[in-house]
């Protein structure tokens, strides 16, 4: 495919992508989706087959997108330190740079859109949703018994639901946003959720 069908491809992926998260799914049909790239339908299935096509090709995207961005978080934070602490704080760090000047709220999760219709999917769409929750879910548990051996945490804690917390904060964080049109949720629930860890495991906070 050329540079003009690549980008003809994003143009599809970037609209589509946008209705969903303002109108769910269910709510984008070709059709609409059609009318305001103001193409064919005979240009929109030249490059993708059907709506389930445009739907994986969407988020494996969207996945794929989020999976990078957490490993070189994780990457960048090993790097700069070997202190399994620090390295949980620098990535915090890096995703609250990504959310502290935001001057409109978050447009919102694909990953959270498809999971409110889940009936619509097929069992390989659903695998595609779940990959950046289990790598997160997978590495941060890692770390955080890394982090346990060198730094007893303070009162017990469930070291998965503790690495669940991490993506959970940005699910809650996206809705909360934009439903109160608030720009910085997300950002200051990620600030707490650092607080919470240096508070439990930090010694330097030690009362």
């Amino acid at each position: 495919m050329g540079k003009k069908g690549e980008d003809t491809r994003t143009r599809i992926l970037d609209t589509a992508q946008d209705m969903i998260l303002g109108n769910g799914y269910a709510g984008v049909s070709i059709d609409k989706l059609i009318s305001r790239l103001g193409m064919t339908k005979g240009a929109f299935f030249h490059h993708f087959k059907s709506k389930g096509d445009l739907a994986t090709a969407l988020i494996t995207r969207f996945a794929d997108d989020g999976v990078e961005l957490f490993k070189e978080s994780l990457a960048r934070a090993r790097k700069f330190s070997s202190d399994p602490l620090q390295q949980l704080i620098i990535l915090i760090g890096q995703y609250e740079e990504i959310f502290e000047n935001l001057e409109d709220p978050y447009p919102g999760c694909l990953l959270a859109s498809y999971v409110y219709e889940l009936q619509q999917f097929s069992e390989e769409t659903r695998e595609i949703i779940n990959r950046e929750f289990l790598l997160s879910r997978k590495e941060l548990t890692g770390l955080f018994r890394e982090i346990m051996k060198k730094y007893p945490p303070r009162i017990d804690v469930d070291i998965k639901s503790l690495a669940d917390g991490f993506m959970s904060l940005f699910e809650g964080a996206f809705v909360l946003s934009k439903s109160l049109q608030e720009a910085d949720v997300t950002y200051q629930q990620l600030q707490h959720y650092k607080t919470y860890i240096r508070l439990l495991f930090d010694p330097k906070l030690a009362a």
